[in-house]
């Protein structure tokens, strides 16, 4: 085989330094050489982790071109990034990182009669086809990562997606490829007829290429698997087609399929050329329910033949993963017929909707002459289909949901094998993995013979030494079944040593050829495809055998993450216990696997402060690897208090979208105040912050002294003052103070006979205290006896009004929010051992009951409490279907009604009960915003620093939504700041539902 050609030697420090002063110098983009960047760079979504040179984000291509002139002069090398979702390796390495999702994401050609769009390579899939779909067309090629993932990282792997058995890989779907070689030289890569002839260097290399395919014609005919799912090494074979489907329909060479595939280390992709398909005007779904896993394989095979677009597996342990999962559990139910084992989700799809309910029909009558009558359930409706596609979209991070130190891991989970020896393949390898003592996760794509399979290692410990056993006991089946290794995801750091067992060591040698006819220098992601190291070199691995988190006693209880087992047979250490010096702190941190679901922008809450920024330090996962580093000492031995950590933290605004939107549980609200709290008890509180947190302190004095407190918004040149001294914009208005507060006004009657607690929080009690009194009245007008909740008699300040201590969590004043907590707990103490269910107005504060109450070690009353305690809107709701709420109302003057839900409100599901009772009112036609978080999210956005992130936050979604609806159209918001910025960025009032109903009593 070819040695790698000799490159000069530089001292990796100098050239780290060369190449960042050189590139400020040159290039437009975002030059990142700091520990935090590279380290927020290390990591893609595999179990790999090598430190960057640095990382580039070009601002246009002339970046790119720059960049990769200057790493020629230095030999340094450079790898393409996109999304980051990479699961074997692809993106990481010693390289200089050009981060192409944040500029270069531009459509640049459509049409729609030849049906192709031209765009570059950083936009994202499900972005480039929602631009499509008013035009009736998509791109095909539909990734389970398709929110995130980038064009020109899915032609780099070679993707393929649920629907390959009807449209193919990503190679059968690109057309051409504009490209830069490591050299300088550009050109488009197309059909070979298109190809220069002349004395260029791209002619030379048409030239080349053909020379090597026609010395190896024969050993490609050997040894390259004749698979549909064959993604490994260099594609060759564009020379002598072998696949089961041609790479053009003449099987002429089309040049950019030798790119499609190559992992960045041939070309760098300028822009992309795509065959489109006609979207599918009908859809339907049936769900195969088996009793044995390996019916569900064995059966595959028969149901293909009805000719389905989709055969997608889902195992056993995604199903209860699933459930445990609240964004995924109500759907994943509809799904089955008893206790299934593993379930098919079989798609038919076109342009007829008897012809697809005919063969619905058709798979009905099929499993029932299998011997398996009753087990598909039927999903014609679109938006049914559309949730339970979303499940297995995410079965690979449910999977990775899994806590404790075992994981499923990406080594083997592409094999590919033809349909026929599926079931014997996947009940061998299961023998396998009992005999190295683990199981494995089964999900994905039985249509074509390529199920994700991942065994369940512990790669801080044995996992290397297994991983490679049954990485070479697999290999073996491969070969026996006539397979392919790397089925779909790619080679990166986990399979490329695998190409040369794969293809022998003729045509690993051709690819060595290729490789340095296009890359002389070898500095286009050295290590992959050819000359790389061995998949389980632990040096490369995220967590090495040196990690080591460092102590901390953590002010949250995170003992839930410290467990053992995986599924339903987790168990979970007391607190304090297990390896994590951080008491669990670290392995809640750990469960980020880099999948990059935080990326999304098209629905949904999470990120919102990426969604702005677009940087990688501003996303869920970029935080989660940032405290991953800090808290295991890799950014240094006082990181974790660093001001590293907090910028990385700053812009997060605690919206608690990941919480429920990332499919592996990050709950970066609840991490942000684990470390406010470390930090101010090493750097104390600024004045500001400590104002703010203590509000439920000082506001009795003022809502005895509302006009003093006022004066702010009214006095000129206060508000200037206000931003100077204390950093609260200038440019916003304040909450105004009340006298005439809820709880100074009525009175607490029904201490024993209640039927519900009405909780008033310090927002709604001192500075909207309008909201609470409609709120009583519905309750009362709908026969509830109700009791206003007040500091038990025993409290030492009894005199104080109940509070939920949100403020100063957001300050990281746990000691004292636990002191609150325990106030609120104590107080209705009497009501939680009666049952009476606990309802509160603002989301904040009332789901702090059910979300932070439980990790302060406040006992069975704290966990009793949670279950008992409802948002106003959700009591109601669950009244009005349990069909004991009995409330008259009148329809209103307005007859529409827009909602905006709270963050919160997203993150426990409780905006679906807001529509409810508003559809309760007579008339009354609501509609739903679409929104991230409003950007106000507290004191987040009265703060100078934050006004202008803030502001373009709102207006990503909310403010244009708002300011397009008629002016009788109702505006509906829980959340106070989310009615306070849509008051400052509008001039419109939102209102809480409890006005409205109020109203609308008869």
């Amino acid at each position: 085989m070819n040695a790698p050609l000799p490159q000069k030697v530089i001292h990796p420090g100098q050239q780290r330094n060369e190449l960042s002063e050189r590139l400020a110098r040159e290039v437009q983009g975002d030059v990142l050489f700091g520990l935090g960047d590279r380290g927020r760079y290390a990591t893609d979504a595999s179990i790999y982790q090598v430190d960057p040179i640095g990382v580039l984000i070009p601002k246009t291509f002339d970046d790119i071109r720059a960049a990769a002139s200057i790493c020629a002069d230095l030999h340094a090398p450079f790898v393409a990034r996109g999304g980051g979702t990479s699961q074997c390796g692809q993106t990481v390495g010693p390289a200089l990182v050009l981060d192409n999702s944040k500029y270069l994401n531009r459509i640049i050609d459509f049409d729609r009669e030849s049906m192709t769009v031209t765009v570059e390579p950083g936009i994202v899939l499900d972005h480039l086809n929602a631009w499509l779909r008013p035009h009736g067309v998509w791109f095909p090629v539909d990734v389970s990562t398709s929110a995130q993932c980038t064009l020109g990282g899915m032609a780099g792997n070679n993707s393929c997606g649920s629907r390959s058995i009807q449209y193919g890989n990503m190679v059968h779907n690109v057309l051409s490829i504009d490209a830069l070689l490591a050299d300088g030289t550009e050109g488009r890569f197309g059909p070979l007829s298109t190809m220069p002839t002349d004395g260029s260097r791209m002619a030379a290399i048409v030239r080349r290429l053909q020379e090597v395919a026609a010395r190896e014609h024969d050993e490609i005919a050997r040894t390259v698997p004749k698979v549909l799912r064959r993604v490994g090494g260099y594609n060759l074979d564009i020379f002598n087609p072998q696949s089961e489907r041609p790479y053009t329909p003449d099987n002429s060479p089309n040049l950019a399929h030798l790119l499609v595939g190559s992992e960045g280390t041939l070309a760098i992709t300028r822009q992309l050329t795509l065959q489109l398909a006609p979207l599918p005007t009908h859809r339907m779904l049936g769900v195969v329910n088996f009793p044995t896993f390996y019916q569900a394989m064995d059966m595959a095979q028969h149901i293909v033949k009805l000719g389905p677009v989709a055969v997608e597996l889902v195992d056993r342990t995604m199903i209860d993963l699933a459930r445990n999962n609240p964004a995924f559990g109500p759907t994943i139910e509809q799904a089955l017929v008893g206790e299934p084992q593993a379930i098919l989700l079989v798609e038919f799809a076109g342009a007829a909707q008897d012809q697809q309910a005919t063969r619905l029909r058709q798979l009905v009558e099929l499993m029932s002459d299998l011997g398996l009558p009753n087990s598909v359930v039927k999903i014609p409706e679109p938006a049914a289909q559309q949730a339970l596609w979303s499940v297995r979209k995410a079965g690979l991070n449910i999977m990775m949901s899994m806590r404790g130190d075992g994981k499923p891991v990406s080594f083997i989970e592409d094999c590919a094998v033809p349909l026929e020896h599926l079931a014997e393949y996947t009940s061998r390898l299961t023998e396998v993995f009992h005999k190295h003592g683990t199981s494995g996760t089964w999900y994905a794509h039985a249509s074509v013979g390529t199920l994700h399979v991942r065994p369940i290692l512990d790669m801080r410990t044995d996992g290397a030494t297994k991983m490679r056993a049954i990485a070479e006991e697999a290999s073996a089946m491969v070969r026996e079944y006539k397979g392919a290794f790397s089925g779909e995801h790619g080679d990166g750091l986990a399979r490329s040593e695998w190409v040369s067992w794969q293809f022998g060591p003729r045509l690993t040698e051709a690819f060595e050829d290729i490789k340095d006819l296009f890359d002389p220098q070898g500095l286009m992601n050295p290590g992959k495809i050819v000359r790389s190291p061995k998949m389980d070199d632990t040096s490369l691995f995220r967590f090495k055998p040196t990690y080591r988190v460092l102590p901390i006693e953590p002010a949250l209880n995170w003992s839930a993450w410290n467990v053992t087992g995986h599924a339903a047979t987790q168990t979970t250490s007391a607190p304090g216990t297990g390896d994590d010096p951080a008491h669990g702190f670290a392995k809640a941190i750990e469960m980020c696997n880099n999948n990059g679901h935080c990326r999304k922008f098209d629905a949904g809450t999470m990120c919102p402060s990426y969604r702005v920024t677009q940087d990688e330090q501003h996303l869920t996962r970029g935080r989660a690897n940032t405290l991953r580093l800090a808290i295991s000492g890799q950014l240094g031995p006082e990181a974790f208090t660093s001001d590293e950590v907090r910028q990385t933290l700053d812009l997060c605004v605690s919206c608690k979208g990941c919480k429920r939107e990332c499919p592996t549980g990050v709950d970066m609200a609840k991490m942000k105040i684990e470390f406010l709290y470390q930090w101010q008890k090493q750097h104390g509180l600024r004045f500001k912050d400590k104002l703010i947190a203590t509000m439920p302190r000082w506001a009795p004095w003022a809502a005895r002294l509302p006009w003093l407190f006022n004066l702010r918004d009214t006095l000129p040149g206060a508000a200037w003052l206000s931003e100077r001294w204390l950093g609260l914009s200038a440019r916003r208005s304040l909450p105004r103070w009340r006298g005439d507060t809820f709880l100074g006004t009525v009175h607490s009657d029904h201490a024993e006979d209640a039927d519900v607690v009405l909780f008033a929080d310090t927002f709604n009690n001192y500075l909207e205290s309008e909201n609470a009194r409609a709120a009583l009245s519905v309750l009362e007008a709908a026969g509830y006896k109700v009791h206003i909740a007040r500091a038990d008699s025993q409290d030492s300040q009894k005199e104080r009004p109940l509070c939920c201590g949100r403020t100063y969590l957001s300050a990281g004043l746990v000691d004292e929010a636990k002191t609150e907590a325990r106030r609120v707990v104590q107080a209705l103490r009497p009501f939680i051992a009666r049952g009476v269910p606990i309802v509160g107005l603002e989301p904040s504060c009332l789901l702090s009951l059910r979300d932070e109450f439980l990790v302060m070690g406040l006992g069975e009353d704290a966990r009793s409490l949670a279950r008992q305690s409802f948002l106003f809107e959700e009591f109601l709701a669950r009244e009005h279907v349990a069909g004991t709420l009995h409330l008259s109302l009148k329809p209103l003057p307005q007859k529409k009604a827009l909602l905006h839900g709270h963050c919160h409100q997203k993150a426990f599901d409780a905006v679906k009960p807001v529509q409810t009772v508003l559809q309760l009112i007579p008339e009354l036609n609501v509609s739903l915003i679409e929104s991230s978080c409003c950007g106000m999210a507290g004191s987040f956005g009265y703060e100078a620093s934050h006004y202008a992130v803030s502001m373009q936050m709102a207006e990503l979604s909310l403010l244009p939504a708002v300011r397009k609806a008629e002016a009788d159209t109702l505006l509906v918001a829980d959340g106070t700041s989310c009615r306070h910025q849509i008051a400052d960025g509008t001039g419109r009032q939102a209102e809480h539902v409890a006005r409205v109903l109020a109203r609308a009593l008869v």
